[in-house]
């Protein structure tokens, strides 16, 4: 009985002691003939109660030595502190799952639980390479004559982004096209402090500054300053401020420089305030982010680290390796090489779970957590999204239908589901970027049921390598992007997100057809679990592999969508023929 102890008195005999019972202890003479509690009973009952703490402290020790020797048999020898911590006390609190399509992944645990991978018809580490390898990486060419900064320069542009690593990367590179549209010179971008993110980096401290000033100095002129005239310059007040409510996000070159360009002669500055535009001119968007932006050496060699013990080898070799780290790659790692059972360096699959609270809440789905998990998401709505929720007063909305519209966020359960029905094994290890998902442990086990390999940045760096950026989001995130840029599979569970959308497309331009990406559609999938009562595992297995194998497919990038995702496309990336041509 939970809370009470067993007590052996000097006769010999037993009596079970709980809260009550040490009451009664003190009642004095009726229990024991007229004797109260003596000294002697106290120093058993207290040795006893030592005892049991002493028990408890050494099951735990050897149940933490037991940990130790089964990871470290594994494919990586670290201490887990991330994912391996919210597993352990799964077991240790003995929390339900929560799970809303129990009889696939009972089915699913039987398949990723075999001795061999049924993976025989399916590529699982690979993309289709004979059409990859056609397209080349093309965005690197220098500048024409003709495209070079003009010598009439209409002054400066001034940008402050918001949101977090990735969305600051895109307006970044948009912020290069439209001082390079506007024949401006461009400032260093700044980044707005966000409540959310809580990280005040600026762009010196996630990029190397003056390689990106040289890198881009054909295309545009980057300074890292307003000159002294115009640093003291009230913007709004003289009507030289642009927000996003000025100018809409999809807006065409010619709606800048209808509204900014007149405002930059007379003012001879402009700042954009937000910055989330999306402009289409590809060449210079595509120079920007594949190649001017390089991470500070700090975060690079922390990087390679981290990469270099996924694998379980001691040097980088890709191109992907050359493009992320430069000459900035670390030499070796400590441990001992671990490689895979064909002898070669080990291989990991990168997962990006955009499943949040902010996510959750947003997309105003459903996900088996009943009326509290309503109550808790409406609550966090009315604080964090109150035009939302203010919205949410006069309409009604069916989360059902949500869901039929592929509009709702993968579970860590889904994704699970995903990885099974495409073959990959319980032995598959697994990075996973971000660790913040809705519902912590409970809603991660019936993931880490199937595949228990899985680890975060915080697993594989120590405490002290993560402590100079332990509280700067932006650069833990670029960590994210650099381990989901390096595994040999990039799996995706949100297309909404910028992380899965600029890995992908980095990928894309720099795998050199070898980093393939898996990308379910929500919509096809949300009908096939629809059906799961009576769908057997092998029909399930088929629908999923004809819906990702759908998305690997190559082709040149499809009219409005984004470059950053989507790199094929002319001035970003060239297609060769098979006589040795190149079409631009």
């Amino acid at each position: 009985m939970e809370g009470s102890w067993v007590v052996v008195g000097p006769t010999g005999g037993e009596g079970r002691v709980g809260a009550t019972n040490i009451g009664r202890l003190r009642q004095g003479k009726a229990a024991r003939g007229g004797a109260g509690v003596t000294s002697w009973d106290l120093r058993v009952f207290a040795g006893v109660v030592g005892f049991m703490g002493c028990l408890l402290l050494v099951a735990s020790l050897l149940m933490s030595a037991v940990h130790q020797v089964q990871f470290r048999n594994g494919p990586i020898s670290v201490n887990f502190r991330g994912l391996q911590e919210v597993k352990q006390n799964l077991v240790r609190k003995e929390q339900a799952e929560q799970i809303m399509h129990e009889r696939l992944i009972q089915m699913a645990t039987l398949a990723t639980t075999k001795n061999e991978s049924d993976s025989d018809n399916f590529a699982l580490w690979e993309e289709p390479y004979q059409q990859a390898r056609k397209w080349k990486p093309c965005a690197a060419k220098h500048s024409l004559a003709d495209e070079e900064p003009g010598k009439n320069n209409n002054g400066y542009i001034l940008i402050s982004a918001n949101g977090g690593l990735n969305q600051q990367r895109v307006a970044v590179c948009n912020a290069v096209v439209v001082a390079a549209l506007l024949n401006a010179t461009l400032v260093l971008p700044r980044f707005l402090y966000s409540s959310v993110w809580k990280d005040k980096s600026q762009f010196g401290d996630i990029y190397q500054e003056d390689y990106f000033v040289n890198y881009m100095k054909s295309d545009v002129r980057i300074v890292k300053d307003l000159p002294p005239h115009l640093q003291s310059v009230d913007f709004e007040a003289i009507g030289s401020q642009i927000t996003d409510n000025d100018i809409m996000k999809e807006a065409e070159p010619s709606e800048f420089i209808k509204s900014a360009l007149p405002v930059l002669r007379k003012n001879h500055v402009v700042h954009f305030l937000g910055f989330d535009v999306c402009l289409p001119l590809q060449r210079l968007r595509c120079r920007c982010n594949f190649h001017a932006l390089k991470f500070t050496p700090e975060i690079q060699k922390l990087g390679s680290l981290l990469v270099q013990r996924l694998r379980g080898v001691s040097e980088m070799q890709t191109e992907m390796d050359k493009q992320l780290f430069g000459g900035n790659m670390i030499d070796a790692v400590s441990g001992e090489e671990h490689t895979d059972d064909a002898g070669g360096p080990s291989r990991y699959l990168a997962l990006h779970m955009r499943f949040e609270v902010d996510m959750v809440a947003y997309s105003l789905c459903e996900f088996g957590g009943g009326e509290e998990e309503r109550r808790e998401l409406h609550a966090f709505r009315e604080t964090h999204f109150p035009a939302l929720a203010t919205r949410l007063r006069n309409i009604t909305v069916s989360p059902e239908e949500l869901r039929s519209q592929g509009r709702c966020p993968l579970t860590p359960e889904e994704a699970g589901l995903i990885l099974s029905a495409l073959g990959y094994d319980h032995r598959t290890f697994m990075y996973v970027a971000g660790s913040q998902i809705y519902g912590g442990a409970t809603r991660l086990r019936p993931l880490t049921r199937l595949y228990p390999n899985l680890v975060t940045k915080e697993d594989i760096l120590s405490s002290d390598e993560l402590a100079p950026i332990k509280n700067f989001s932006s650069r833990l995130a670029a960590l994210d992007f650099i381990a989901c840029a390096s595994s040999d599979v990039f799996a995706v569970t949100d297309s909404g997100s910028q992380l899965s959308s600029l890995v992908s497309g980095y990928r894309v331009y720099h795998g050199r057809g070898r980093a393939p990406t898996l990308h379910p559609n929500r919509k096809r999938y949300a009908q096939i679990l629809s059906e799961e009562g009576g769908i057997e595992w092998s029909g399930f297995q088929k629908r999923v592999r004809t819906m990702v194998e759908e998305y690997k497919r190559v082709r040149a990038r499809p009219r409005g969508r984004t470059v950053y995702r989507q790199p094929r496309t002319p001035g970003c990336m060239c297609r060769a023929g098979g006589d040795g041509s190149v079409d631009f």
